[in-house]
């Protein structure tokens, strides 16, 4: 005779906690299926644009990197050429006063070559002053591709955020705007004579400085 089983259903009570957390696990499971990146990760022509322009991200981000400290290098040479321009001047005018003070006998003589030491002066200045302008040249071509690096990484930054937003959707034929194309579509107005004397300020003083002290050796020997 055959001996009858009882089964015996345990239920498991689901408390009010736990059953929140299932519910909050299924609703971010559902938000990251929907979210744009993974729509990206599950697209290889997105995934891969994506790969190509936040590479293209940090070749600008180390060019521009690069363009400042060329820059800032430029701005530490300017420096030393103007130190070594005045240093020079201060020099030259005290050695123009004490032949001035030394030679009150014999006045007619020494003010008669006031020119050499004006020749000299003007050589050393013209000299100085042409290797400041080619400095700055130099500075503000930097500055300008910097400017043009920036206008550029901003737009591919714009491009990359919209494709993150954006995900599967976004088209891919969609290329950066060039900064060349930026600049001209946006309406600027310059006057180029003030701007030509913005950038040649620092070359304007000090022909000034060297047109001013150019006759000082005539005016210490002579008068």
């Amino acid at each position: 005779m055959a001996e009858s089983k009882d089964t015996h259903i345990v239920e498991i009570p689901i408390d009010k906690e736990h059953q929140q957390k299932q519910q909050q696990q299924q609703i971010t499971l559902s938000f990251m299926q929907n979210h744009p990146l993974m729509e990206i990760s599950q697209s290889p022509g997105h995934l891969l644009l994506l790969k190509l322009w936040q590479r293209e991200e940090t070749l600008f981000a180390n060019r521009i990197s690069m363009k400042e400290t060329r820059m800032d290098s430029i701005r530490s040479e300017l420096f030393q050429l103007c130190f070594l321009f005045f240093a020079f001047h201060c020099f030259f005018l005290a050695i123009l006063f004490t032949s001035s003070i030394n030679s009150e006998e014999d006045r007619g003589r020494v003010c008669s070559s006031w020119f050499i030491p004006s020749i000299l002066s003007l050589s050393t200045s013209v000299v100085i002053v042409l290797l400041v302008q080619v400095k700055l040249c130099r500075y503000w071509k930097a500055d300008r591709q910097l400017q043009r690096e920036k206008v550029d990484n901003r737009t591919l930054t714009r491009c990359i955020q919209e494709l993150r937003m954006k995900g599967a959707s976004f088209d891919l034929s969609k290329e950066p705007q060039n900064g060349k194309k930026m600049k001209s579509s946006s309406v600027e107005i310059k006057w180029k004579p003030v701007t030509w004397c913005y950038q040649n300020l620092l070359t304007i003083c000090l022909l000034c400085f060297a047109a001013l002290v150019c006759p000082a050796s005539k005016l210490n020997l002579c008068v």
